[in-house]
């Protein structure tokens, strides 16, 4: 079973060994769960949503829906101009 060091500033850092476990990747976040016997869990934090939630942050007001025929167009015109 892995020891870790507790800083000053009360942080520790995990092992690559045990992030591999994990799953966990950089940039990604995790969750630790406090059991009433003071025992932590930690687990991978998987994002709720669906891909239509980031999309729809990707559109700004008062701006035309463009349909996939039009994108490629656009493209294919970008491509022929160089």
């Amino acid at each position: 079973m892995p020891t870790l060091t507790v800083t000053t500033k009360g942080q520790i850092t995990l092992r690559q060994d045990l992030l591999k476990h994990l799953g966990v990747v950089p940039g990604q976040k995790v969750e630790v769960h406090k059991l009433p016997d003071g025992t932590l869990t930690i687990g991978v934090n998987l994002q709720d949503g669906d891909i239509r939630d980031f999309i729809a942050c990707l559109r700004k007001p008062d701006t035309p829906i463009v349909s996939i025929d039009e994108m490629n167009e656009a493209i294919a015109q970008g491509w022929s101009a160089q």
